[in-house]
């Protein structure tokens, strides 16, 4: 069995996505202990911000007239896109940055339908967990009501166009322990973060088949 994990925070050593993400992974490595895992950090080690353009233009450029760097970016692409279709189970970890899905995972979402093709369901069947995590609250009633633009995004693209077998576990408030302001939100946000673990307990022991 062979599981694909994918990691989007910026700050690697206090992740709570990473931490819901290695809940679901080390269920499925207890089920699969001679699996084998494939990792990206697009944090840790960010894709090229030029890639999806050239390889974009690689794709309306003849082979003879496509540049080095043209050349380098389609085999980017289509090395993503099959880190995705080889994956018997996936993991992606993915935090909301600044309302919305960071840019360094826009681009790998955007190289792997450059790999792949736009209308490719390179996880079709697949099971996967998207877990992510916003920093603030976004729900009903809160202030910023209507303002988390990642998570439809994550479903439409993960869910819908690559057609996985999707769960998506959402933890909200993740800066409460650390914010001036958000004292009185404390218990709250580990409240969510108790029932996110779960959550990712559960989800992967789903994700190994068990």
């Amino acid at each position: 069995m062979h599981l694909f994990r994918l990691d989007a925070s910026i700050l690697p050593a206090m992740s709570t996505s990473a931490e819901i993400a290695d809940r679901a992974e080390a269920e499925w490595a207890a089920a699969h202990p001679d699996g084998t895992v494939t990792r990206r950090h697009l944090g840790a080690t960010p894709l090229p911000a030029d890639a999806w353009a050239l390889a974009t233009t690689a794709g309306s450029t003849s082979e003879a007239e496509r540049t080095p760097a043209q050349r380098d970016a389609l085999a980017l692409a289509a090395e993503l896109a099959a880190e995705l279709q080889d994956a018997d189970a996936a993991i992606l970890a993915v935090p909301l940055y600044n309302f919305g899905v960071s840019q360094h995972f826009k681009t790998w979402v955007d190289l792997v339908i450059a790999g792949a093709g736009p209308a490719t369901p390179v996880l079709k069947g697949t099971r996967t967990v998207v877990a992510t995590t916003l920093g603030g609250g976004y729900g009903p009633g809160t202030p910023r009501e209507g303002w988390d633009h990642s998570t439809p995004y994550l479903r439409r693209v993960v869910g819908g166009i690559w057609q996985a077998d999707l769960t998506l576990i959402k933890c909200e408030l993740t800066l409460a322990a650390t914010t001036p302001g958000m004292e009185g939100l404390r218990d709250l946000a580990e409240q969510q973060r108790t029932q996110a673990l779960d959550a990712a307990r559960d989800a992967g022991r789903v994700l190994a088949g068990v």
